[in-house]
């Protein structure tokens, strides 16, 4: 019997097909657990019935201002509630949510918000400098709506006469909302950090996002009411999903303006923190907290940490303090992390050399990632599984972006061979997990965040002095890697370090900027090509 038989008179219909999407786990979170806490902000406390109302309220207020399908909402805000509102209200309407990177400079956040079409936005005063030299800038002039937080009041001037908590106050909290007329349409849009020229925008969609918050909850061991400190920027791949996938298990917010050491261990000794996330400069900031600030933490505390893998020392350290770890790894457009180090319990058994090997692998698939490997990326075969054979590493599922906006061209080469292809070179082992070696784009992964070594030696390169310039990671236990410039000088020119560092302030988002300056001759091949392989070495001896 042929198995078209089994659709013969059967048709996908509302009661048995239903676009996937992360919003109806706030819909049900709220149904179940309405006193439940769901956001706390510093003396605010809000149940996750007032949470879904919030959201409604938003999205009323955004409808009331003609946004809907197709429209983007960019935002730039701190991890406060109205961030967390955003990631579930703009999406309710149709609109499409573009978090802004709050450490960009004017010219970047201009780009974005031209490229993404702004139609309205909502901004914090905390940054309401950098968004009126962007808003200058920019081409076009969205309607604004101010943030001014209560619990930490900022000084900065406002853009408008809308203030966000006065408006959604006013919102209709029984707002009837929109699901997704197909789980392919985008719900979020996030920038790269623009390895070579612009920024590419990376559209995220309903199904992804979805499938993003159950392997969130399984691969970081949430239970049911986890506790979660908001340590990770929700700007940062739409917070790995995590905004959306704590109502799966009715989670609790714990939000966190500014990530510093006392207000960290502070939030995890007061509330009862179980997960919190980032890159190394987290662990750090925790590991290196003065005896004023550190508290002592008599609970479990997982803690998901990706970027460059910390140095062992911070590791131990780490698991030395209680926290228990998880190593994880992912791009942009795989929605945040794919990778899991899925720890095996016969490791332990292993001797510490071995077991720090097996702890700095990135690792194997999400569950919600259907094939992750190394490939070679000219005959697109898979690399032998001996750990030591270079290739690219790839992804291929439904936690991989739609695409990059505006940009097929981009969008065509990432995808090519049916493979989305991640620019980084790792090896694969016998075991099937994988471990990254290099990075074919040159980034510098640092405090979480991506630097293009490229973007940085254009800036160094219009100094007057400069003749040769090449910019690498240099592996640092604070933020995991910084930037370090290698300086070949003009005949005849001079500059000092600090003078070159100021330069490069002058241009650059200043967490870009080079920490170390290296006066020497930069290595070329015989063709003039620069030897990064080279300088990397030298990088960490400088």
């Amino acid at each position: 019997m042929s198995s078209s038989h089994f659709n013969d008179h059967i048709d996908r219909t509302p009661a048995n097909y239903q676009p996937l999407t992360p919003l109806q786990f706030l819909q049900r979170a709220a149904a179940i657990y309405p006193i439940h806490t769901a956001v706390i902000h510093g003396d605010t406390r809000i149940s996750y019935a007032e949470f879904y109302a919030r959201c409604r309220r938003l999205a009323s207020v955004l409808a009331s201002r003609s946004i809907g399908p197709g429209d983007t909402v960019s935002v730039m805000l701190a991890n406060t509630p109205p961030m967390l509102d955003a990631h579930y209200g703009v999406p309710m309407t149709g609109a499409v949510l573009h978090s802004i990177n709050t450490r960009l400079d004017p010219h970047v956040v201009a780009f974005q918000l031209d490229h993404a079409n702004t139609k309205l936005l909502i901004v914090d005063r905390e940054f309401s400098a950098i968004m009126k030299e962007a808003l200058a800038l920019a081409k076009v002039k969205p309607i604004i709506i101010d943030y001014d937080d209560k619990e930490f009041p900022q000084s900065g001037e406002r853009h408008s006469s809308d203030d966000y908590e006065e408006l959604i106050a006013q919102g209709d909290a029984e707002f009837a909302w929109r699901m997704p007329l197909d789980e392919w349409d985008a719900i979020t849009l996030n920038y790269t950090s623009g390895t070579t020229g612009n920024p590419k925008g990376v559209i995220y969609h309903h199904r992804g996002a979805a499938l993003m918050c159950y392997a969130n909850t399984i691969e970081t061991g949430m239970g049911l009411h986890p506790v979660y400190l908001w340590t990770l920027p929700m700007f940062h791949c739409n917070g790995w999903c995590f905004p959306w996938s704590l109502s799966v298990v009715a989670g609790i917010h714990v939000c966190l303006r500014w990530a510093r050491a006392k207000a960290m261990y502070q939030a995890i000794t007061d509330h009862g923190v179980t997960h919190l996330s980032g890159a190394p400069i987290v662990m750090s900031t925790l590991l290196n907290a003065t005896d004023d600030e550190r508290l002592p933490i008599s609970h479990r505390v997982c803690v998901n940490h990706a970027a460059a893998p910390p140095p062992q020392s911070m590791l131990d350290a780490m698991t030395a303090a209680g926290f228990h770890l998880t190593h994880l790894y992912g791009l942009t457009e795989t929605y945040g992390p794919a990778t899991v180090n899925e720890w095996n319990s016969d490791w332990n058994k292993l001797d510490d050399t071995t077991c720090a090997r097996k702890r700095s692998r990135q690792g194997v698939r999400y569950v919600a990632l259907e094939d992750l490997s190394v490939m070679d990326p000219v005959t697109m075969t898979r690399v032998p599984a001996d750990g030591e054979t270079l290739g690219e590493v790839m992804f291929r599922g439904n936690i991989v972006m739609k695409g990059y906006l505006k940009n097929p061209i981009a969008t065509q080469k990432a995808f090519a061979g049916g493979w989305f292809h991640s620019g980084d070179l790792g090896v694969l082992y016998p075991d099937g997990y994988i471990q990254l070696k290099d990075r074919s784009k040159d980034i510098i992964i640092s405090g979480g965040e991506n630097i293009s070594s490229i973007e940085v030696e254009d800036v160094l390169y219009k100094h007057p002095a400069v003749a040769y310039c090449a910019v690498v990671a240099k592996p640092d236990e604070k933020w995991g890697e910084t930037p370090c410039a290698f300086i070949e000088l003009r005949p005849g020119a001079a500059a000092t370090a600090d003078e070159l560092i100021a330069w490069c302030r002058e241009g650059l988002a200043h967490y870009k900027c080079p920490r170390y300056i290296v006066f020497a001759e930069v290595p070329k091949t015989s063709t003039g090509k620069i030897q990064k392989f080279k300088l990397r070495e030298m990088a960490k001896k400088a």
